[in-house]
This record gives C-alpha cells, structure tokens and sequence, in this order.
C-alpha cells in the first residue's frame, strides 16, 4: 500500500481538521464552564451569550460540551481512516448543527445563525458526493484485502 492509498484526500484532510477545531473549542469551552476564572471568562467575549445560555443550563452544559468534544474527536478519527462510521458521525453531527442554526433563527429570531445554515449544507453536500464515498469505499476495500492477505498466511 502506498502512502498515498492510506491518506485521505486534501479535502476530507481538512473536514477531519474542522472537527478537531470543533473538538478544541467544545473541550475549551467545558473547561471553561467547569474551572471559572478571570482569566479564563476572557473566551466569552467572542460569545457573550453562549455563555449566558450555558450558565443557564447548570451542569448539563458541561455534559452537552463533553460529549460535543468527544464526538468531534472519534468523528476526527473516523473521517482521517475513512471509517464509514466516521462519515456518519460527520453528516449527523453536521445535520444537528444545521437544524439548531434554523432552529435558534426561527425561536430566537438571531438571523445571524443562518449563515451556519449554507456552509453546513456544503459541508454534507461534500461529505455526501460520490468522490468521498469512493474513498471510504475504497478504504474498506483495502482493509479486506489485507485483512484476507493476514488470514491466509
């Protein structure tokens, strides 16, 4: 196998990067709710009410933010090995961010949510067109092949 057969494509390379930026912010973020200081409150000013919102939520928003990280992570993982399971990690995770945009222009009337509204949609458009498939497919493909090269030996 070559190196390049087991890297995934410049673009699925940097969809498997936004999740871990997607993962450093959630871990930022819960670290931040659990261990406040001044220093630290320093993030919420990018997100004043993210902040108000989640201090709302009490304990359940370190929760959400943790599970958000680790999702991020294994979703990271999943689309660098082109694990059919990370693909679907990545369109669910992506579906729900889509729907909470529409969902907080239309109950909060913040219309500046709906520019998450394209950008996610060309993201699963990405994530769901048939030159990415192909690599999860072909991946799956390899591992078979050695997987039955290891079994015959």
């Amino acid at each position: 196998m070559t190196g390049a057969a087991q890297r995934p494509s410049i673009g699925l390379a940097a969809m498997a990067m936004f999740f871990v930026f997607g993962t450093s912010m959630a871990a930022l973020s819960c670290l931040a709710l659990l261990f406040p200081s001044d220093t630290v409150d320093r993030i919420w000013r990018l997100n004043p009410q993210a902040h108000a919102a989640f201090l709302a939520m009490g304990p359940w928003a370190i929760a959400l933010l943790a599970l958000l990280a680790l999702m991020c992570a294994l979703t990271s993982v999943g689309l660098w090995k082109r694990a059919r399971w990370g693909l679907h990690l990545a369109v669910l995770i992506l579906g729900l961010n889509v729907i909470g945009d529409a969902g907080n222009a239309i109950a909060r009337g913040d219309l500046r949510t709906l520019i998450g509204l394209p950008i996610g949609g060309v993201f699963i458009a990405y994530l769901l067109s048939r030159r990415v498939r192909d690599q999860f497919a072909g991946n799956e493909r390899r591992r078979a092949a050695t997987h039955q090269q290891h079994s015959s030996q």
